[in-house]
């Protein structure tokens, strides 16, 4: 089973290339992030064509989350539990039926980026992670093959970065950040791309800014987290880089695992 996060900065702009992206790569399920788009607008039908279910969490100009998958979906949660207010569409999760048996559960995330530093979007990412974490820990009892792909708005160590001095004053790059990702995957999740690969300079975001592309000047901040039942059956990972040469691409490339069930 191939499973992929993709932040596609926007799915209007972006639909010919995660079409070109499932046609090519063919993932059994693919969890998009920054929709920019209300449900009733996500353009489903050419999504349902090549043969994928959709499920959907949208919102307006921001955010949005989706999973799609060529199998059955179930169990479809839309929103991290005590939300308390917050009514930004970060999160989706579902069961996926497996083909011979059997079920998987992926999550969508698209976690806050948490800028400018000393404003409130701070300490809302740092609690949105805690929501998470506490989330996490309660899927993990259920003993399941779990995947918690998407934008985590993260970059875990320096070797993640072109430059760590230049992301010094960045949310993504905070001790505090860094630390609650840590104790997310402390409760006993596997970081799929470092269980591969455990090289520097592997990327997954480039700014549209100051040839940053051009000159490799990358984070990796897209992660796919699996349970000791997903890890088990980790085959192998890829960032799927050519996606961001191509026109008019998304800032973020697709990263995928193969899980071997």
């Amino acid at each position: 089973m191939l499973i992929a996060t993709w932040n596609v900065n926007s799915i209007k702009q972006r639909l010919d290339h995660c079409l070109r992206f499932l046609k090519e790569a063919k993932p059994d399920v693919l969890c998009l992030q920054e929709l920019k788009c209300p449900d009733e607008a996500f353009p489903a039908g050419p999504i349902e064509d090549l043969g994928y279910n959709v499920a959907v969490h949208g919102q307006k100009a921001f955010n949005g989350v989706a999973i799609l998958s060529r199998h059955p979906l179930s169990d479809v949660r839309m929103g991290l539990p005590e939300a308390n207010g917050d009514d930004h569409s970060r999160y989706i999760e579902a069961v996926i039926s497996r083909p011979g048996g059997g079920v998987a559960r992926v999550a969508s995330i698209y976690l806050p980026n948490g800028n400018p530093l000393g404003t409130p979007k701070f300490g809302y990412k740092l609690a949105w992670m805690e929501r998470l974490r506490v989330h996490a820990e309660n899927l993990l009892a259920l003993e399941e093959p779990l995947v918690l792909a998407g934008d985590y708005n993260v970059i875990p160590e320096p070797r993640d970065v072109y430059d760590p001095a230049d992301w010094l004053g960045d949310a993504l790059f905070q001790p505090e950040s860094r630390g609650a990702f840590r104790r997310l995957i402390a409760l006993g999740l596997t970081e799929a791309v470092r269980a591969c690969d455990d090289r520097a300079g592997l990327y997954t975001f480039w700014d549209y800014q100051a040839g940053a592309w051009q000159r490799n000047r990358g984070i990796r901040i897209d992660h796919l987290l699996l349970s000791p039942q997903a890890s088990d059956r980790l085959v192998e990972t890829r960032i799927h880089k050519e996606t961001r040469g191509w026109e008019k691409p998304s800032d973020h490339v697709p990263v995928s695992a193969r899980l071997a069930f």
